[in-house]
């Protein structure tokens, strides 16, 4: 038995032309943006600061060079000096140094080496911490998240002591950002605590672990009243755990920098590099030996002075890690989801018990 086909239900050549012709309309009229790799685009999308590109150029390079242009001047000075005596001949015991430039070479090897160790060392910490701030917006997330979703709401006030609680997470890396610059607790978590938390931690000498234990006090009552289950306090707990221990490895990187004698020894090294190159340069160079002692000091001093800066990447230097920007994107979070996200009843993602 053939079954009969129904003309009405098969489409027209004529209307799938029209369907292929708008749809190539609609993707000809709305093109897709190439990403933008500007300077500015970039910056911005690292610390939320809309800039030029050469406000940033400006920004970035401005913490490095004021504090080697007293040095860089000071070499370049040096250099003028000794082509000055290499003019009136003062310098003829010196150019008599027949193993000069190896040593110069030498140094020039050794002080590389240890530069380009120097600045891996410290890029190492800055991107461990970046990390571990990646880590502490997950964690801040899923735990108020957690929060919103497994303690049930018997009562009128456990909404409020809810969103306090909540309040709290996001609270605890902006006192972990003040903790970690070595500030005290102050007026950013204000709006984010209770005026009795907000007296005590301006009174704590750790304010980041008393957040952390009123978090997981909260949640301990939360249990002993029934409104959270044993495997979700415990889930819950874990977070709270590791929110912990990422403050503890912040810690760990701040307390402990490039060894002082490695700091040391590459500090010698460079002012010995310094006393010696214009030395065996002069000859060649004559009277240019002060600008080009002055860009040689320049590369040198500027890659030291990068690896020192970065290396506690917690502060408030162009080049440190954007706290602030991450701090204001973990409390935008948390208040979103308070103000903003319905229970999944209102949505229509629980069924409905049928009488």
């Amino acid at each position: 038995m053939v079954t009969p086909i129904n003309k009405n239900s098969s489409p027209r050549k004529g209307d799938l032309n029209l369907k292929i012709v708008s749809s190539q309309q609609k993707q000809a009229s709305s093109p897709k943006t190439p990403r933008s790799k500007s300077l500015g685009d970039r910056f911005y999308r690292y610390t939320g600061e809309k800039l030029k590109w050469w406000q940033v150029m400006f920004r970035i390079i401005g913490t490095v060079i004021p504090h080697i242009l007293p040095w860089v001047l000071l070499c370049g000075a040096y250099g003028l000096v000794i082509s000055l005596l290499d003019h009136f001949g003062h310098l003829s015991s010196v150019d008599d140094i027949k193993a000069l430039p190896q040593i110069v070479v030498a140094l020039n090897v050794v002080l590389s080496l240890l530069l380009v160790f120097r600045t891996n060392t410290a890029h190492d910490h800055f991107w461990e911490g970046r990390k571990l701030w990646g880590s502490m917006v997950n964690r801040a997330r899923n735990l108020s998240r957690g929060i919103w979703i497994y303690i049930q709401e018997r009562e009128s006030s456990d909404r409020t002591e809810k969103e306090k609680s909540m309040k709290l997470v996001a609270a605890f890396p902006i006192a972990m950002k003040l903790h970690l610059r070595r500030e005290a607790m102050n007026s950013e978590l204000e709006p984010l605590l209770s005026p009795q938390q907000y007296e005590r931690i301006l009174q704590t000498s750790h304010g980041p672990l008393e957040i952390a234990f009123w978090i997981g006090d909260y949640l301990q009552h939360q249990y002993e009243r029934q409104n959270l289950h044993i495997f979700q306090l415990t889930d819950l707990q874990k977070m709270v755990d590791d929110s912990v221990d990422i403050l503890g490895a912040c810690e760990r990187i701040l307390k402990t920098p490039v060894p002082l004698i490695y700091t040391i020894t590459l500090k010698i090294l460079l002012f010995v590099y310094f006393l010696i190159v214009p030395l065996g340069l002069v000859e060649s160079l004559g009277w240019e030996t002060g600008p080009a002692m002055a860009f040689i000091s320049l590369m040198f001093l500027t890659i030291n002075e990068i690896g020192s800066e970065i290396e506690e990447p917690f502060g408030k230097d162009p080049n440190d890690l954007p706290l602030d920007f991450i701090c204001n994107t973990i409390q935008r979070n948390v208040e979103d989801l308070i103000y903003h996200a319905p229970s999944s009843s209102q949505l229509g993602f629980r069924s409905r018990k049928v009488a």
